[in-house]
C-alpha cells in the first residue's frame, strides 16, 4: 500500500552512516522531510542531497528535521555524505522494504536487470507522523522543485 497524502507515515528503522538505528520517531515533535534517493555518487543524486544540505538551516528553523535514504550500504552513504558534506542522516534500506512500504520502488536502474532502488521521491510528514507532501519523480532524472518543498515544511511550522 502506498504512503498517501494525510495518511500516518509508515514507520520504520534503519541504520545510518554510522551503523546507529535511526527512526522517524526518534524526531519527535518535528517534522520530517524524508528524501529517497536512488544512488550515492550519481550526479543528480549528490546535487539533490546537497540543496537539502544548503537548505538545512531553513527546515531546522522551522523544526524540521531530514533524512535521506537510499539502497546503498551504510558505508557507501558514509563516503557520499563525507565527500559532499552532508550534514543530515542517511539511511541504509538494505532490504528494500521501506522503499516498498512506501511505493517507491524503481526496478532495473540505468537497465541493469535486478538492480532495484528507491525512486527519487520527498515526503513531508509532520509533527503527528501525518503525510502533509508527497511527490515520486517520474524518472530518476528529475529533480524535486526545492521551493515546493520548502513552501510545504514552513505550513507546518
Amino acid at each position: 500500500m502506498a504512503a498517501e497524502l494525510g495518511q500516518k507515515a509508515p514507520q520504520f528503522t534503519l541504520v545510518d552512516t554510522n551503523l546507529k538505528a535511526v527512526s522517524p520517531a526518534d524526531f519527535a515533535g518535528k517534522n520530517v522531510v524524508l528524501a529517497f534517493y536512488p544512488a550515492a555518487f550519481t550526479g543528480v543524486c549528490q546535487k539533490e542531497m546537497c540543496t537539502f544540505r544548503d537548505a538545512l538551516n531553513d527546515f531546522t528553523s522551522a523544526k524540521t528535521a531530514v533524512l535521506g535514504v537510499s539502497v546503498d550500504s551504510p558505508f557507501a552513504n558514509k563516503e557520499f555524505a563525507a565527500k559532499n558534506g552532508l550534514n543530515f542522516p542517511l539511511l541504509s534500506d538494505l532490504t528494500r522494504d521501506v522503499i516498498k512500504q512506501y511505493d517507491v520502488v524503481f526496478n532495473d536502474l540505468a537497465g541493469v536487470k535486478g538492480f532495484t532502488v528507491a525512486k527519487r521521491a520527498v515526503f513531508v510528514i509532520d509533527a503527528a507522523g501525518i503525510i502533509r507532501y508527497k511527490w515520486v519523480a517520474p524518472e530518476p532524472k528529475v529533480e524535486p522543485n526545492y521551493a515546493e518543498v520548502t513552501a510545504a515544511v514552513k505550513q507546518l511550522a
